[in-house]
Parts: structure tokens; C-alpha cells; sequence
């Protein structure tokens, strides 16, 4: 599987706990497609949120995301760390 990170736009001041139910909504049909959401992270000012997760592609992130209401504007391949 490769790790994936994907980036949301226009969701200004969102909040601690919509952030949690959105990522939430995520995990409860990542297995849909063998997606596994890793972590969410929020900029609220911005409306920028970030998502990691292991996927077998980004199609499969896309087709969870949109399924769960809040499709990606990006998806990024990591397949390099340290």
C-alpha cells in the first residue's frame, strides 16, 4: 500500500469536533476500498485540511471522500520519508 496525503480547500472555521465527525465518516467506510486514514489535520483560518492515509490509490482515497461528503481537492503520493 502507498501513503497518500490530500488536502481539502474551503473549509473555513471548521472546528475541532466537525473535524473529528469528518474524519470519522471517513473511517467508517475506509474498508470500502482498503483505505486506511492514518490522521487529520485543520488550518480553520485557512480552510485548509490535510488527510493521511495508505491506500492501494488515490481513486480509492477520492471514491472514500466522496462518499463521505467532503471530496479532495488534492491528492498527493508520499511514497519518500525520513
Amino acid at each position: 500500500m502507498t501513503k497518500f496525503m490530500d488536502v481539502h480547500h474551503g473549509m473555513t472555521g471548521l472546528t475541532g469536533d466537525q473535524l473529528k465527525e469528518t474524519h470519522e465518516a471517513d473511517l467508517a467506510i475506509q474498508d470500502q476500498e482498503g483505505v486506511v486514514f492514518e490522521h487529520a489535520w485543520a488550518d480553520p483560518e485557512s480552510g485548509t485540511v490535510y488527510c493521511l492515509s495508505e491506500a492501494p490509490d488515490a481513486g480509492a482515497v477520492q471514491r472514500i471522500h466522496e462518499r463521505a461528503g467532503h471530496p479532495a481537492d488534492e491528492i498527493h503520493c508520499v511514497s519518500l520519508a525520513i
